[in-house]
């Protein structure tokens, strides 16, 4: 987030020397059309537009550059609406006395006389002031529109990259246990060798292939859970219970892969803890556009320091994976007893 500040604070919203060029050309060419009527514009036409073009530049420019900024951007409308008006019957008042002194001083050898009365130069100063005002606020919404679209792919890019390495911290994690379960079948050359490898294959074959999905369905992940628990059961712990209970009513689809750390957590912590007579307790459901998930097991205390920081690590990895996914579309608690650990989650698909 650190770095889309700093992407705000680098760029520059507004060129003045490109705004003013192409602002004050195009006032010229259409002023120039309206003193000139029907006729070609003549030398004086020229000159006469130059110097009323003139007289409007400074007060156009505090307008722009003092007033909305100073006021209207930061939402003191009452005050700008005052001012605005002073400063319009200021400089409209002022514009006949500054035009004579300006073509007195430059222009000796010609005569003018104003095409205007004080009616129309108030019309005048205030088209100025409202079209300019209007043009700079467009100019603003514009920048500010492309300028909020650079930060969301900045945004999306960061969040991807988290993504991917909460997922590489996941996957090798979960591969080095399975190949310990393996090696130690293989080494008791026990029959169910076979059927395990079977079942990690198809564990591997969500993992390597459905991960990279931007959604899967419920029934798939669920699929994932009954298979990593056949899966562990064959590190027998003896006098284990492990119960998983599921109730879809309706086939939703979640990120993936969202499930599996919870339950791989419950294994680790609980059931390989030391504890007489482990038991996990999974319970799913999915229905009316949401989903709670259950995981209770017992457990024995560790002390070993570095067993707890990497149960820390993994449940903060969970939580940063929700928080970037689901940000107001889940509910994560935790209930930690001298005993019990519950880790209970719910996502609300339907906000």
């Amino acid at each position: 987030m650190q770095q889309n500040k700093l992407f705000l604070k680098g760029t520059n919203a507004h060129n003045i020397v490109v705004f003013n060029t192409v602002l004050w050309s195009c006032s010229f060419a259409i002023l120039l059309f309206l003193f000139s009527g029907s006729s070609l514009p003549a030398k004086i036409d020229y000159i006469y537009t130059a110097s009323f073009i003139f007289t409007l530049v400074v007060p156009v420019s505090l307008n722009l550059y003092w007033l909305l900024p100073k006021y209207l951007k930061k939402e003191k409308y009452g005050l700008f609406g005052i001012l605005f008006v002073i400063h319009l019957i200021v400089f409209a008042q002022i514009n006949p006395w500054l035009f004579n002194v300006l073509v007195n001083t430059f222009f000796k050898d010609y005569f003018f006389i104003s095409y205007h009365n004080t009616i129309e130069i108030y019309f005048i100063f205030s088209v100025f002031f409202i079209l300019t005002a209007l043009i700079k606020l467009a100019e603003n919404w514009v920048y500010l529109n492309q300028l909020e679209n650079k930060t969301l792919k900045i945004q999306n890019q960061h969040i991807e990259n988290q993504l991917y390495y909460l997922k590489g911290q996941i996957n090798p994690h979960f591969l080095f246990n399975s190949l310990n379960v393996l090696y130690s079948l293989a080494i008791d050359e026990k029959k169910e060798v076979t059927q395990a490898i079977l079942q990690l294959s198809d564990i591997l074959r969500y993992v390597i292939y459905d991960i990279n999905a931007d959604k899967i369905t419920i029934k798939k992940e669920i699929e994932l859970l009954h298979n990593y628990i056949e899966f562990e059961k064959n590190r027998h712990v003896n006098d284990s219970t492990i119960k998983f209970k599921y109730k879809v009513d309706e086939d939703l689809e979640i990120y993936p892969m969202l499930l599996l750390p919870l339950l791989e957590n419950s294994f680790k912590h609980g059931l390989k803890s030391g504890i007489k007579n482990p038991y996990i307790d999974v319970k799913l459901t999915a229905k009316n556009k949401k989903i709670d998930f259950v995981i209770s097991n017992n457990f024995k205390e560790s002390t070993n320091d570095h067993s707890k920081e990497e149960h820390g690590i993994g449940l903060k990895n969970i939580q940063e994976n929700l928080a970037i996914i689901y940000p107001d579309q889940h509910l994560f608690s935790i209930e930690n007893t001298e005993t019990i650990f519950t880790v209970k989650l719910t996502l609300d698909l339907e906000k």
